[in-house]
């Protein structure tokens, strides 16, 4: 007994037509209706009874039906699961961030991941979260580390909660100590204080400034439209003061001081997103699970 074999009774007990079946596995009439034929000597016993044009199983086709069916099915599950085998020998992830989680959340996972499965390549596009949505809507992306909320309705993503991140306040030691030396920064001391203030389309940016608008002032801006690095060097320089996440302060070496925000302060949700359309190839799901559990 043949795998094509039962591929050819199954199509032929579903279709009950012998052409149509043929046009179904792809295969000449005659070579089907031989197979069928062979299979029918092997087990000894007519599978179909052909009276007038009309095929209808026997009952020995009837048995065989099921356990064809399980058989295929089982081959198909055997199939997949190689092929997912093999997807985590060899592959690719493309994986979206915004540059402050590649800077803070993102080096330890991926160190991890690559030693578990060095075969893989890792792809890693940073961006604003509206950049990353539109990677993932046209297929670039197999997952993105977005802030929530998105900045425009993409019902066709889902997403997972991963964390809620505090935001600091950085600046130079030499400089003064925004609002009063030895306590936490109100967003109202920030009013009149010459913030360094990421690029438009930066999720940070948008958040800060609409915390200093809903405290009451319009925020000024020593230096504006720089990516993660910059703003910290710009900080760390002495040109003004930067909110950050705190993830991201805590990584940023010497020669910054970090001032927490006072209650409520200001945070940050990230998530974890991919199409809800289209599953993950096997080796992104595993990223996704590592840094679920991270």
């Amino acid at each position: 007994m043949q795998f094509q074999q039962l591929q050819y009774f199954v199509a032929v007990a579903e279709t009950r037509h012998f052409t149509r079946a043929a046009e179904l596995v792809h295969v000449a009439q005659p070579s089907l209706s031989q197979q069928i034929k062979a299979l029918e000597r092997e087990l000894g016993a007519d599978l179909f009874q052909r009276a007038r044009g009309n095929i209808t199983l026997t009952d020995a086709g009837e048995a065989l039906l099921p356990l064809a069916r399980r058989i295929l099915a089982d081959a198909d599950t055997a199939r997949h699961e190689v092929q997912e085998l093999v997807q985590l020998r060899r592959g690719r992830v493309r994986l979206g961030a915004t540059p402050s989680l590649c800077t803070g959340l993102l080096p330890d996972v991926l160190r991890a991941f690559h030693d578990r499965y060095p075969g893989i390549r890792l792809l890693v596009e940073e961006g604003g979260s509206h950049d990353l949505v539109r990677g993932l809507a046209r297929g670039a992306l197999d997952l993105a580390l977005v802030v929530l909320p998105l900045p425009t309705p993409a019902p066709a993503l889902t997403t997972v909660e991963l964390l809620r991140e505090d935001l600091v306040v950085v600046s130079s030691p030499e400089a003064p100590v925004p609002g009063r030396a030895g306590r936490a920064v109100e967003i109202a001391d920030l009013e009149g204080e010459r913030l360094v203030m990421f690029r438009h389309g930066y999720d940070l940016r948008e958040l800060t400034v609409a915390a200093c608008r809903s405290a009451g002032f319009e925020p000024e801006f020593a230096v504006e439209g720089g990516e993660m690095d910059a703003v910290l060097g710009f900080a760390r320089a002495g040109l003004g003061v930067a909110v950050v996440p705190r993830m991201v302060a805590a990584r940023a070496g010497q020669g910054l001081r970090v001032t927490p925000l006072a209650r409520p302060g200001l945070h940050r949700t990230i998530a974890l997103a991919h199409r809800s359309d289209v599953a993950p190839p096997r080796a992104a799901r595993e990223l996704q699970r590592m840094l679920l559990e991270h």
